[in-house]
């Protein structure tokens, strides 16, 4: 029999360790005594303990630990899954670090820009709609992504060929997606992108897309690297509505959001003071 003392100098495990394995049920001591509550274990539970310092060292949750010695046949599965997730998680802290760098390195700032006009092809985003819960950037940020590659795939199968940065609005455009956006109905979005074709090309397009004439206009521009969430969307508004233009303002009801590889660039329209659009 080993004492706690012995047994935690031979497994390189703290007392307090062995006493929080017991309790979570992964490593029992043979033996307690009921008066002094010293633990005792046996020499053979050295190489249980070394495997649960294997197991752990991965980063395995003790209750993943629990389930692979109980479960042996299913362990190589366990890690299996547990090391997907944490490459899942490694990938994104490597996203988060690389997106501090860029913060810290050069802050964004509010740019003035010229968009010229071009012709570009509209289609609405399926789902997911605003409503009233909480929105979820990720998902909708995917359901762009996916229309974006759609579209693109559509305009070329076509003979067109794609001419600018795609990027995504508020489906605001009519008189239903307007309601359908203020009662939580969705779908909240619209994919633009901007091509070069000819009469042939358009014909031939599908009915589910649209064929629009962005008109030209100078634009205030910010640039935030990343994934999108409520609080960038909430940052690059406030800078460009607080930015100072000189006898013009910005007009966030006619806003747009390149859609760039490294992050999203929301733009907005200016406008005089005297209400004409500031398009060169």
């Amino acid at each position: 029999m080993l004492s706690i003392s012995e047994f935690s100098e031979m497994c390189n495990l703290s007392p307090q360790t062995l006493r929080f394995y017991h309790s979570e049920g992964l490593l029992v001591p043979v033996d307690v005594n009921e008066q002094t509550g010293y633990r005792s274990y046996t020499f053979e539970q050295v190489e249980q303990a070394m495997l649960i310092t294997v197991l752990r060292g991965t980063g395995m949750s003790v209750k993943l630990v629990r389930r692979a010695l109980d479960e042996p046949d299913a362990a190589p599965a366990l890690l299996q899954q547990h090391s997907t997730e944490v490459q899942l998680q490694r990938q994104a802290q490597d996203e988060a670090i690389s997106e501090a760098h860029e913060f810290l390195s050069s802050w964004p700032q509010a740019r003035l820009r010229h968009a010229p006009e071009m012709t570009v092809v509209s289609k609405l985003v399926p789902g997911p709609t605003a409503g009233a819960d909480q929105f979820d950037w990720d998902e909708a940020d995917a359901a762009v992504t996916a229309t974006v590659q759609e579209v693109v795939k559509t305009v070329v199968s076509c003979g067109a060929i794609v001419s600018g940065t795609p990027w995504r609005a508020l489906a605001s455009e009519t008189p239903q997606q307007k309601r359908q956006i203020l009662t939580g109905e969705g779908p909240c979005w619209l994919v633009k992108v901007p091509v070069t074709a000819d009469e042939k090309a358009v014909a031939a397009l599908p009915g589910d897309v649209e064929v629009q004439i962005f008109e030209a206009r100078d634009e205030l521009s910010l640039l935030i690297p990343g994934k999108s969430s409520m609080a960038k969307y909430a940052t690059a508004l406030s800078r460009l509505v607080m930015h100072p233009l000189d006898a013009a303002y910005v007009d966030i009801s006619r806003m747009r959001h390149l859609l760039h590889d490294e992050g999203v660039e929301t733009t907005a329209a200016i406008c005089k003071l005297d209400g004409t659009n500031a398009d060169g």
